[in-house]
């Protein structure tokens, strides 16, 4: 198979349930992905079964390397971890840097973008396993895009790429959205498991079985009142890349 132009090298710090999903979707669309950090035996694991003989390197050879670093790790290590390489002039000109957290834009990338890296915030509206039935996931989810507006195009072609649907959320607006997402995803598992424990109690059997066409019907109902369906947006998404071309070949190595 012939290489398609504009393939990144993509390295990816953390091995938890987001960054090798992430890493496995580009690779499916033709990126390269040169390593990932992975510390604890699980994270290794789970590097190894998502994204198979794929290296396991440390944080500054991933950066080092990539022309695409992938940020999955806790907000609450994120700024110290974004700090700590550009303190260490360790962050490369013209490398495009893409955190994962909901909460954050591109604000908290400051110090690699002071370094000359480009900074993408992308998040995807997804809870996942961190096991292979993620990728098929993707296909349905909507990801949050937050970037400085020369390189929006960028953000979102990665995300079409990863077979998911851009949604641009403005820098001041990410709190409000990460917000939406934590209040989502609690009540959606604190109302089912409400659900679930008072039929258990009066003795029916797989109570989860018994619910789950009741609560996707309820929630197919109530999502269609609020806007166009998935398919109309996905259109759109598409329709506002300029007809599939994919603008990283200003990234390749070699280019820089």
């Amino acid at each position: 198979m012939t290489p398609r132009p504009g393939r990144l090298g993509i390295g990816i710090i953390g091995a938890g349930r987001v960054g090798p999903i992430l890493g496995a979707a580009l690779a499916g669309a033709g990126h390269a992905v040169i390593g990932i950090a992975a510390i604890s035996q699980a994270s290794r694991d789970r590097a190894d079964a998502i994204l198979p003989n794929v290296p396991i390197l440390t944080v500054p050879e991933i950066v080092e390397r990539s022309e695409l670093v992938i940020i999955a790790v806790p907000d609450s290590e994120l700024a110290s971890l974004i700090a700590g390489l550009a303190a260490t002039n360790t962050w490369q000109p013209g490398q495009l840097v893409l955190h994962t957290s909901a909460r954050f834009g591109t604000g908290i990338l400051a110090p690699a973008q002071a370094a000359g890296a480009i900074p993408l915030a992308i998040h995807p509206a997804l809870t996942f396993t961190g096991t292979s039935i993620d990728l098929a996931r993707l296909a349905d989810s909507y990801f949050a895009v937050t970037a400085p507006s020369p390189v929006l195009p960028i953000g979102q072609a990665l995300v079409v790429e990863m077979g998911g649907e851009p949604v641009i959320v403005a820098e001041a607006d990410r709190p409000g959205y990460a917000e939406a997402i934590e209040t989502a995803t609690a009540f959606s598992s604190s109302i089912i498991e409400q659900a679930t424990n008072l039929l258990a109690g009066i003795g029916i059997e797989h109570p989860g079985a018994v619910i789950a066409p009741l609560v996707r019907s309820a929630v197919e109902n109530a999502l269609a009142s609020t806007g166009p369906d998935r398919r109309t947006l996905r259109q759109r998404s598409r329709d506002e890349l300029d007809d599939g071309q994919f603008p990283f070949d200003q990234f390749n190595s070699e280019d820089r």
